[in-house]
């Protein structure tokens, strides 16, 4: 078992002007469950590829425990990864796809079949030793690529979207499995994925990267609850959390032709008179006196106990609205009882509960306050 830590690591692809994965700084503790998110391009997959010694690094370090690994080759960095297609041999069984490695590095026969019945019984892999992939699912092909990291008993195991291939409700199952046995084995692991939820469900930590650039660090619990900018408080949450830019009155910020309460402190550091307000769906309470932030319903999602309403708002107030102060629309989300919705067309007023309101400032888009 080992640290890792991504020391200012850069890397830029011969021909771009701009560094795929830019200075890259990150401290993955010993046994953590890393997990790597972000949209399409944002350099988590090419993060993870600089970790294993299958892209160059061309600025900064990466160490593994107390070895700078940065010019090592792959097979020399003791890890073990774990690809989306899986990447097994198909005229291979179970059981050699597994050992493949273990016979390749000239382990003894007797000590590869002891390694490979061990993560055999760990995966449920035991009735399926003699089988070729074909035969499998796709649910057991991935853990027969999972049983090929851990027989080689590695330093760091690496995952670059291993569920991607498998139906959603499969996802759900596979990844509480993978969660569970990273937990069981204390192997320090880090986890590509571009699903958010993924992210939040399965991580000890999560780093959401951006056009190559970290955003932010941290427990799934303090991200959701303390994103540090409008980029992160749009990312993770599902359904997403609704950004409002408007503007700031006296005891708060002025929505939908009425104000709504936030603490004078986090006002305070914004650059101008405009901030993006930050709600979470579930963070909205129905006013019945026809105040706060004025929705006209489009959609309504039930889901049993709770729905969700999908509609639209003219909270948001720009200083280049039309003279005749037409704002523009932006889509809203907002959780109700579900036994008593809101009906489509209508239009309702909702409040933010006191305490989670999210604030940032309207041209860096930054956290303000806490």
């Amino acid at each position: 078992m080992a640290t890792v830590k991504y020391d200012e690591a850069t890397r830029l692809y011969p021909g771009n002007d701009k560094p795929s994965v830019d200075r890259l700084n990150i401290d993955i503790e010993d046994g953590e469950f890393l997990v790597l998110v972000g949209p399409s391009g944002s350099g988590k997959s090419t993060a993870l590829r600089m970790l294993a010694g299958l892209e160059e690094v061309n600025g900064g370090k990466i160490w593994i425990g107390d070895r700078d690994v940065t010019n090592l080759s792959p097979k020399d960095r003791d890890v073990a990864m774990v690809f989306q297609n899986y990447a097994l041999y198909p005229h291979m069984s179970v059981a050699d796809n597994m050992g493949f490695a273990l016979k390749i590095a000239g382990v003894d026969k007797a000590e590869i079949r002891k390694r490979v019945e061990e993560a055999a019984k760990i995966l449920d892999l035991t009735p399926y030793l003699e089988r070729k992939p074909k035969a499998l699912s796709g649910g057991q092909r991935q853990r027969v690529a999972m049983g090929r990291a851990i027989v080689r008993s590695p330093q760091v195991f690496l995952m670059d979207e291993p569920l991607s291939n498998l139906d959603a409700k499969l996802r759900v199952q596979t990844r509480t499995q993978i969660a569970s046995l990273q937990r069981r084995l204390g192997v320090t692991t880090v986890y590509v994925t571009h699903d958010q939820v993924e992210a939040m469900t399965m991580g000890d930590r999560v780093a959401v990267l951006k056009d190559g650039i970290l955003q932010q660090v941290d427990s799934p619990r303090r991200m959701y609850d303390h994103p540090n900018n409008v980029f992160v408080a749009g990312f993770i949450g599902s359904p997403a959390m609704n950004l409002l830019d408007v503007e700031v009155a006296d005891g708060g910020v002025k929505v939908g032709g009425s104000t709504v309460p936030v603490e004078r402190d986090l006002l305070s550091g914004a650059s101008g008179n405009q901030v993006t307000l930050g709600l979470r769906p579930e963070d909205l309470e129905l006013s019945s006196d026809g105040q706060g932030i004025p929705v006209t319903v489009d959609v309504v999602e039930e889901l049993g106990a709770d729905a969700y309403i999908y509609g639209s708002t003219k909270a948001s107030q720009h200083v280049d609205d039309d003279e005749d102060g037409d704002a523009p629309e932006k889509p809203f989300i907002a959780r109700v009882d579900g036994r008593r919705p809101p009906q489509k067309g209508e239009t309702v007023h909702f409040a933010p509960k006191q305490g989670h309101v999210h604030v940032f400032d309207a041209t860096t888009g930054e956290r303000l306050g806490d």
